[in-house]
């Protein structure tokens, strides 16, 4: 009995790491942190770099419409307005070889001109491989409040 317990764990962990997903989730990971401190130290050229060269698709957590597919530039970044924010509690799941979705929640001052304001939203993303480099391909930005219309549903609270 003990030795198909051992069988069945080296097993069940070899699955774990053939797949390889645990090493592109890290690399993915790597990529966010760089991509979002590009984005504080206001470093477009980085930032443009780590968008898909066939464009992204973004929401942003404003209430806008959906963003249609749109290639990124430095110009753009530099008219979006100023923004410092940090990033907090990120997962990454490998959804194939090429293919992370990441999700995180970002808190910070966004705003124009000097006109700051507070910045808290929820994030997910996904994260394709590019000519061998991981690469930004979708981000979602909606609004954490911490109130608003959710009702809490049991649930919410299952693992």
């Amino acid at each position: 009995m003990k030795n198909l317990f051992i069988a069945s764990m080296v097993l069940a962990t070899s699955f774990v790491f053939a797949d390889d997903h645990s090493s592109s989730e890290k690399a993915v990971l790597k990529a966010l942190d760089k991509y979002m401190e590009a984005r504080n130290s206001r470093d477009f050229e980085t930032v443009v770099a780590m968008s898909s060269k066939s464009g992204t698709l973004d929401t942003n957590s404003d209430g806008s419409f959906h963003k249609p597919l749109t290639n990124q530039t430095v110009d753009g970044w530099k008219n979006s307005g100023d923004a410092t924010t940090m990033h907090f509690y990120p997962e990454a799941t490998a959804l194939s070889d090429d293919v992370v979705h990441v999700r995180f929640y970002s808190e910070g001052m966004v705003g124009n001109d000097g006109n700051m304001s507070d910045y808290r939203t929820r994030v997910s993303m996904n994260w394709v491989k590019e000519s061998g480099k991981w690469v930004l391909k979708t981000a979602h930005y909606s609004s954490a409040s911490y109130g608003g219309v959710h009702r809490t549903q049991a649930s919410d609270f299952e693992d």
